[in-house]
């Protein structure tokens, strides 16, 4: 039977249709591992090709030079130097191109992926990520930092060599908001924070988590817009994901790589976007116990299908594999074969 599944955050409808249903092997490959030379003389990511890249923001070092690297991306979506100007146009509303756009170079070897890297090296991306949205967040223009990474040809990466991006906004984004507010109304009606009871439920339940370690998760949600989407977030209660300390960055990057694997496993090597949904930086003092109901979490989309006509004009969306499948055959795979 066809089910309706409704995401308690985002508020959105989900259809799961019986006839639909597809397992990984119903999904074709969309990318693979790369191999080959660990440096490209054109690439401008690469170890030894540091000038080819504006002014270094930010580096974690390593006996070789580095081992992650953070600059400002050569062609900003939003520039910080621009003066924030808000002003209206008849019944519009805009305002200058204020922000930051930083690209974080994930790894000085050409052909790594970011499932390939070691325990510390993928911890020390973590570290970037955190240490930048530190940064950041003391421009109060800056209201927030989202933190993503378009991984294969499909899922809009650019260029080949392994990286992340940082875009900073003067205003808080539309998907990030609706989750606060889900979360404030939430506690406002109940006293209690939604992802604490969403987490809960999910450790008891059990059918849609596949891994987990003493202070962290990896889940397919209850209502995912898509096959195999995955989240992983904390246990204990905790809006801001900068607030971690090496201990859980590092707890947190072996969890977070073993999921990586097991994706590639499952689905052989699939193209992926990776997002960071934070608290934001600056809030007026009214939302601050809005803010405060909030759950940071990573979300992880395998590009193994496709928005059609249904899903843009409705809102809601299609989704041929139920969760609990999707964690059943995640559980199964060991990420270290």
């Amino acid at each position: 039977m066809s089910e309706l599944r409704k995401d308690p955050i985002g508020g959105r409808w989900v259809v799961f249709s019986s006839g639909h249903n597809k397992g990984p092997g119903d999904f074709p490959s969309t990318l693979k591992e790369r191999s080959g030379e660990p440096y490209d003389r054109s690439c401008p990511f690469c170890r030894g090709n540091e000038h080819y890249t504006d002014h270094e923001i930010f580096r974690i070092p390593d006996p070789a030079g580095w081992l992650v690297r953070c600059v400002p991306n050569h062609f900003p979506a939003l520039a910080v130097e621009n003066v924030l100007q808000k002003k209206g146009d008849g019944i519009y509303d805009c305002m200058a191109g204020v922000g930051a756009h930083e690209i974080i170079i994930d790894t000085p070897n050409h052909s790594q992926v970011m499932a390939a890297l070691s325990h510390h090296h993928f911890q020390q991306v973590l570290n970037t990520y955190r240490q930048r949205i530190l940064d950041l967040s003391r421009d109060l223009r800056l209201q927030y930092a989202l933190i993503f990474k378009n991984h294969g040809r499909n899922a809009g990466q650019m260029l080949p060599h392994s990286h992340s991006q940082l875009i900073a906004l003067p205003f808080i984004p539309r998907r990030v908001q609706s989750e606060i507010d889900a979360t404030a109304r939430y506690l406002q009606f109940k006293d209690r924070y939604l992802f604490d009871d969403i987490m809960q439920q999910e450790l008891t339940d059990g059918s849609r988590v596949f891994d987990q370690t003493a202070n962290f998760v990896a889940l397919c949600p209850y209502a995912p817009r898509f096959p195999f989407e995955v989240w992983i977030l904390p246990k204990v209660h905790n809006p801001r994901f900068e607030t971690l300390d090496d201990a859980g960055t590092a707890e947190l990057a072996g969890l977070f790589r073993a999921t990586l694997q097991r994706i590639n496993r499952a689905l052989n090597f699939p193209a992926y976007n990776l997002m960071l949904h934070n608290a934001p930086m600056h809030l007026p003092p009214r939302m601050d116990e809005w803010v405060a109901s909030y759950h940071w979490h990573f979300e992880l989309i395998p590009k193994i299908t496709r928005m059609a006509g249904f899903e843009l004009g409705s809102g809601c969306y299609i989704n041929p594999t139920l969760p609990e499948q999707a964690a059943a055959f995640l559980r199964g795979i060991d990420p270290e074969e």
